[in-house]
């Protein structure tokens, strides 16, 4: 004997035919930069993955993790390397151009190290 659950299915009709009135859960978070990078990796690179996580309803809820993931990680590596390299709050009192310029250096190497980890999925 097979237990079925109760599952009720909601039609809408559309011209002479009736389709099942489907819809995605709504997203509650947003996926910032990195999920939308994220999104765009997985679109391109492993498509089978993408569509099975959107038809899930899972895709949205990812992408807001690994937005979450990344900046974390981001802040993290940036207030490493900018300790590691003596960037200081003195530094930016001394030569605010000179602070400017190490800050964004850091930046862009933080960010592409969270690029090659998080985002593209990469052994580092």
């Amino acid at each position: 004997m097979m237990n079925h659950s109760e599952t009720t299915i909601h039609y809408i009709q559309v011209g002479d035919y009736y389709i099942p009135d489907i819809s995605l859960p709504q997203p509650s978070k947003p996926i910032g930069k990195w999920g939308r990078l994220y999104r765009d990796f997985l679109k391109d690179h492993h498509p089978v993955r993408y569509n099975t996580l959107i038809l899930s309803g899972q895709l949205w809820d990812l992408l807001a993790q690994v937005n979450e993931q990344a900046q974390d990680r981001l802040d993290r590596i940036i207030a490493q390397m900018a300790a590691a390299e003596s960037v200081t709050e003195d530094l930016k009192a001394d030569d605010p151009m000179a602070w400017v310029g190490a800050m964004n250096n850091i930046r862009s190497r933080a960010e592409e190290a969270v690029l090659r980890e998080l985002i593209w999925e990469e052994e580092v």
